[in-house]
């Protein structure tokens, strides 16, 4: 059964960010290291505080980098301070590959907003699960973009997660990640997902193209091929 899903936006460009907020069906965001280094933001905490002065009344994930664990500790609960509206990523795992679990249980237990990341397998999930304290919200992001760059239908993975999420209790949600295209937006709201995150070109296609007629958009496809036909120049 499709439930309501809830679409966040995924990215670091500051203007795009605020543009995206105001959006009604836009119920939270996400950022992360990467995409804040591609937006050549330097200066970490100042991004997220002026960002967080804006954008006051919906969900907003920041992440933690370090891999020494009583440091991720110190940042995650730096990064809790900015606001009620802030999730701290905490990474499943650390660069080194140690797991984080037994950070996000203490996080999770001092009552700190998680949205634990970078999980691709089942067992993570289910470790992660265990972890959490089910009376404080936190997300499981499951990067279902990626498993399926693997060869992988990510579906089976999303549908277990989803009840492994759903028993530790409704203050814990499944986040679609890594998002590739507009039709898996479909796909997370058709097998129940709570949550997905959409880079910032695709909500502006899946708001160009969303139910789009099919008739419409192939005269459309016809146009652009005559057009950059002409413009290049043709002969045969």
């Amino acid at each position: 059964m499709a439930r309501d899903l809830k679409i966040f936006s995924d990215g670091a460009d500051k203007a795009s960010m605020i543009e995206l907020a105001k959006q009604p069906f836009i119920q939270g965001l996400t950022t992360n290291p990467t995409l804040m280094k591609k937006a050549g933001i330097t200066d970490y905490v100042g991004f997220a505080k002026e960002i967080l002065s804006i954008i006051k009344d919906k969900p907003i994930s920041f992440e933690v980098f370090s891999d020494d664990f009583e440091e991720m500790h110190r940042q995650a609960r730096e990064i809790s301070s900015w606001g009620d509206n802030v999730y701290v990523k905490i990474p499943v795992m650390n660069s080194l590959g140690q797991s984080s679990q037994e950070l996000i249980h203490t996080l999770s237990q001092e009552g700190v907003k998680l949205n634990v990341t970078a999980i691709l397998t089942l067992d993570q999930v289910k470790q992660t699960c265990e972890n959490l304290n089910p009376k404080v919200p936190s997300v499981v992001s499951v990067f279902a973009g990626r498993i399926a760059d693997t060869g992988v239908d990510p579906l089976p993975i999303m549908k277990q997660a989803l009840k492994l999420c759903e028993n530790v209790g409704p203050q814990t949600e499944l986040l679609w990640a890594s998002t590739r295209e507009v039709f898996n937006i479909q796909q997370a709201r058709n097998m129940g997902c709570h949550i997905i995150t959409v880079p910032f070109d695709l909500l502006r296609k899946y708001q160009k193209m969303n139910k789009m007629d099919l008739q419409d958009l192939s005269l459309e496809t016809v146009k652009m091929f005559k057009k950059d036909a002409e413009q290049a120049g043709f002969t045969i």
